[in-house]
């Protein structure tokens, strides 16, 4: 099964959400995040970033507010683990040029698996990266799947409403 998930992306971006990569349902269906155990859009809402919860069949609206969504790797699978560091090494230079071309003030990985493998870095800490990756601002968010269980749903609000007070503004 070799499905893909087109980017939702245009220039200068103020963030562009990178997961690590599709979930099955979502490559299947053509939308991000759209599992329904899934909390990315309920979490994006809540923590600010939009003025109601996008639903994931209208997924292309996030650009009306300035972010983007991309993956890391686009190889779908159900679990994020099943990647290997072969496949995130050959998506770099892929994802490198992506960034460079469209240039988002901020980059919010959702996860630390892809920044570490894009990195080389061994430990990664939640939120603001002292270096930016390709000019944009890196920040570390905790995985928004269902099947991330370290994380509430209010500590995943939590990590994203710093995100979103960094930037300054609300809706």
């Amino acid at each position: 099964m070799d499905n893909y998930l087109q980017d939702i992306i245009t220039e200068n971006l103020t963030v562009l959400f990178c997961g690590i990569n599709p979930g099955l349902k979502s490559a299947v269906q053509g939308h991000h995040f759209s599992g329904r155990s899934n909390r990315f859009w309920k979490v994006l809402h809540q923590a600010g970033f939009t003025p109601h919860e996008i639903d994931p069949t209208l997924d292309s609206t996030i650009l009306d507010f300035g972010y983007g969504l991309t993956t890391a790797v686009e190889r779908a699978t159900v679990r994020a683990d099943e990647l290997s560091k072969a496949e995130f090494d050959q998506s770099f230079e892929t994802f490198k040029r992506k960034i460079e071309q469209y240039k988002p003030t901020y980059l919010a990985f959702l996860g630390k698996a892809a920044y570490m493998a894009f990195s080389e870095k061994k430990n990664v800490q939640w939120g603001l990266q002292e270096e930016p990756l390709c000019n944009a601002i890196v920040w570390v968010l905790p995985n928004t799947s269902g099947l991330n269980r370290g994380f509430t749903l209010s500590m995943l609000i939590d990590h994203f409403q710093a995100l979103h007070n960094h930037i300054g503004y609300l809706f």
